[in-house]
Formats: C-alpha cells, sequence, structure tokens
C-alpha cells in the first residue's frame, strides 16, 4: 500500500466518473452514488431539489469518496475528500460547471449543482 498525495488523489479522481458523497440526514448518516467531475481542485455534482442531497446544498461538511478497485490488480486505489458543500451559485462558477461533460442519473430535473471545497484529501494505492 503507497500513501498518495493530495496531487496524485486529484489526478486519480479526474480520471473516475461515480463517488460516493458521505452526508448526514435527520441526524443519521447518508451514503449516496454521484456522477461528478472536478472543478478547480473541487468535486462538483448535480442533484434535483428535494432529494436527499439537499443536505449537502447548505454548507455542511461532508465525505466523498471514489476509488477503482481491480481484483487482482497493480493499480486499485481510493481517495477520501472532506470538506464542506454548498450550492454552486455564482455565475460564473455555475456556467464552468455546466460546460463539463459529465455522466447523470436519469431525472426529471438535475438543476442544482453541488460544489465539495476539500479541506483534507487523503488517498491509497493498493498493488
Amino acid at each position: 500500500m503507497t500513501v498518495l498525495t493530495p496531487s496524485e488523489c486529484l489526478e486519480l479522481l479526474a480520471g473516475a466518473s461515480v463517488g460516493r458523497v458521505g452526508v448526514s440526514i435527520g441526524a443519521l448518516p447518508a451514503i449516496l452514488p454521484v456522477h461528478f467531475a472536478l472543478l478547480e481542485g473541487s468535486v462538483i455534482f448535480q442533484t434535483s431539489p428535494g432529494s436527499s442531497l439537499d443536505a449537502a446544498t447548505n454548507g455542511t461538511v461532508v465525505a466523498f469518496q471514489a476509488d477503482d478497485f481491480v481484483d487482482p490488480g497493480p493499480r486499485s486505489w481510493s481517495v477520501l475528500l472532506q470538506g464542506v458543500a454548498a450550492e454552486v451559485s455564482d455565475p460564473q462558477e455555475l456556467a464552468a460547471a455546466q460546460r463539463i461533460p459529465m455522466r447523470r442519473w436519469p431525472a426529471p430535473d438535475r438543476g442544482r449543482w453541488v460544489r465539495i471545497q476539500p479541506a483534507t484529501v487523503s488517498g491509497r494505492l493498493f498493488g
């Protein structure tokens, strides 16, 4: 196992498309899958108004994790990012987020963009 630097972690995240957001909903932990991308070192994803991820749009501390495991594999990795999540409201940031190609779950309204500003970034490379 190799401990990764924050920049190595972000490089691996840039090549991934699905991660999980850990958030507290009604004082209980929840882990929810999201399609995501990176924008200036932050994780961004879309959610629908009224969804379970609404808890991640109001400046709360969340965890974000993505990984790639190949069994057996020489380049399996896991990255954990922790930070504050908030809805993207700045018009320039919103326009930049909308230009990023990203896979999306089928849903009628994915109009809310969320940005996780990392406070900590850690990761491991296995194999």
